[in-house]
C-alpha cells in the first residue's frame, strides 16, 4: 500500500476545512493592526501568540530575514492595508545557521552546473540579527509606521518568547 503524499494529504485536508468554513467575511485589514516577519521553520505556531486568521499579515521566509522582499511587504501592509506595527521574531536552533553561504551555493553548482545568483544572507547571533532586523525596518524611508517595531526570539526547545532590546 502505497503513502499519500503530503500534497493529497493538503488537499483532503482542505476539503474538510472548506465544508465548516465560516471566515469568508474576514476582513483585508488585518485586526491587530499588525505585521510579523518570521522564520519559516515549522516549528513556529503563532497561535502561541494568539494570532489566528484575519488578526496579522505574516511573512515567512528562510532565516526570518528582513530584506528588500520582505521591506516590499511591509510597504503594501501598510500603506494599503491598514497595519501600524511590525513585530520581527527569530527562533533558536534555526537552520540557517548550520552552513555558510558559499558552501551551499558550491555545492548547488557542482550539482546542477550553474551557480544561483541569489544570496541566503550572513546570520551571526540571533539576538543581534533580530537587532540588525528590526533597525532594517526602523530605518526604511518607504514605511509610515516605524515606531511600534520590536523584535523577539523564540526558543524552540521551552516555548519561551524574549524581547530583544
Amino acid at each position: 500500500m502505497s503513502r499519500q503524499s503530503a500534497i493529497d494529504g493538503l488537499l483532503s485536508n482542505a476539503a474538510r476545512h472548506a465544508d465548516g468554513f465560516t471566515a469568508g467575511d474576514l476582513p483585508r485589514i488585518p485586526a491587530q493592526g499588525l505585521a510579523i516577519v518570521t522564520c519559516m521553520d515549522a516549528r513556529i505556531d503563532l497561535a502561541l501568540l494568539g494570532v489566528y486568521p484575519g488578526d496579522a499579515h505574516v511573512i515567512r521566509n528562510a532565516g526570518g530575514v528582513v530584506g528588500e522582499g520582505e521591506l516590499r511587504s511591509l510597504a503594501v501592509s501598510q500603506r494599503l492595508l491598514g497595519t501600524t506595527e511590525v513585530a520581527v521574531i527569530l527562533h533558536t536552533d534555526c537552520g540557517m545557521r548550520t552552513f555558510r553561504d558559499d558552501d551551499f551555493k558550491d555545492q548547488i553548482e557542482a550539482e546542477t552546473g550553474r551557480r544561483p545568483q541569489w544570496t541566503v544572507a550572513p546570520f551571526g547571533e540571533v539576538t543581534d540579527d533580530v537587532r540588525r532586523f528590526v533597525r532594517a525596518v526602523t530605518d526604511d524611508p518607504f514605511l509610515p509606521h516605524r515606531k511600534q517595531v520590536r523584535g523577539f526570539v523564540y526558543d524552540v526547545h521551552t516555548g519561551a518568547l524574549t524581547e530583544v532590546r
